[in-house]
């Protein structure tokens, strides 16, 4: 099994599954560990109902530094009965776990472009929701070039599947459902069914290119997702009006300072990636401007660069920021009420 798949802090387990499986129902009201899978499985199908679009957090993380409490780039949104993520980085699954999400109503993976942290967990979330009962095979969708990593991951984790398959049995682990299905999407709406409508839009993260953003439209609710990118006018007009933006952000001071400290060390090349990292990151000042003309209604900062290791510092993403700008944390959960302007949120997992 997978790191993140058996990890301690997992809150689904194979032996807690047969465990509320083996329990007769008066003995399983009796037990903790039953009741605790219950509540969760209760609780992941209040997700999936139709009275809001839910979008939360499983990544919130940058490459660039290091904090113990946030995973890389993830970010789940439930509409329509139906899971959806954008970008899959590492350690994503485990809040996904944690937050007893429904694995088994995954849809579509969207991914913005291809660099690891944003696509290192897939392999995860495609055993997550196959062993869960996911019932189709998941696809990943993205810009040109998702046909090769699909490809090359489905691949290396041929061996994984035929292992697991030898052992638990066809009826339970269908292969057919094990492999990842590649779809190559442009600028547009990419899916329009049952009430959701995503739409992909270009985004500038160069020298990576393409590179995608996406809006989710549900129920009179709208959510934007950027991304890595820099201020571009294809983001501005795709976030009009939208509830709820979730920006990537870099703090160029703090980038500057550690660059400036490099260059005293004589470390020329950390300096050089330092220098490059902001040239294809949106500063705190460039996404406080593009929020405030696109009208969004709150702006939400997630794929921090850098992560810092002292939530002291925190702060510096939020000065000059609009007012009710939040600061996301992995485990965050935000519910837009259908036909409605409200925004609820709150801890669903605390990391």
């Amino acid at each position: 099994m997978s790191r993140s798949f058996l990890s301690r802090r997992c809150t689904v387990s194979v032996a807690g599954l047969a465990l509320t499986i083996a329990l007769a129902p008066t003995a399983a009201a009796q037990n903790p560990v039953a009741r605790q899978m219950q509540a969760q499985s209760d609780a992941a199908q209040t997700l999936l109902g139709p009275d809001a679009m839910r979008v939360f957090v499983c990544g919130s993380a940058s490459p660039l530094g290091a904090d113990a409490k946030r995973e890389q780039a993830c970010i789940a949104v439930i509409a329509g009965g139906r899971l959806f993520l954008v970008d899959v980085g590492a350690g994503a699954n485990t809040n996904l776990q944690l937050g007893g999400l429904p694995m088994a109503g995954l849809h579509t993976v969207f991914l913005t472009h291809f660099h690891s942290d944003h696509i290192a967990s897939i392999p995860d979330v495609n055993l997550s929701s196959w062993v869960g009962g996911r019932p189709r095979p998941l696809v990943v969708a993205g810009p040109e070039g998702v046909e090769t990593v699909v490809e090359g991951l489905n691949l290396a984790y041929g061996p994984d599947r035929s292992y697991r398959i030898a052992h638990h049995g066809k009826e339970l682990l269908p292969p057919e459902l094990g492999t990842m299905m590649a779809r190559t999407i442009e600028p547009g709406v990419v899916l329009d069914e049952e009430g959701v409508r995503v739409t992909a839009f270009a985004v500038d993260h160069a020298p990576v290119d393409p590179a995608l953003g996406y809006r989710f439209d549900y129920g009179g609710r709208s959510v934007v997702v950027s991304g890595d990118t820099i201020r571009t006018q294809s983001l501005i007009e795709a976030s009009k009006g939208a509830d709820l933006l979730l920006h990537d952000v870099m703090a160029q001071d703090v980038v500057q300072m550690l660059q400036s400290a490099r260059d005293q060390s004589g470390d020329e090349r950390l300096s050089k990636l330092l220098t490059d990292v902001q040239t294809y990151h949106a500063s705190t000042t460039a996404v406080a401007a593009l929020a405030k003309e696109a009208g969004v209604r709150q702006l939400v900062l997630y794929h921090l660069v850098p992560a810092m290791p002292n939530p002291m510092l925190n702060g510096r993403f939020l000065q000059g920021m609009p007012e009710g700008t939040v600061l996301a944390a992995d485990g965050m959960l935000f519910e837009l009420p259908t036909n409605s302007d409200e925004i609820q949120l709150r801890q669903l997992v605390q990391r």
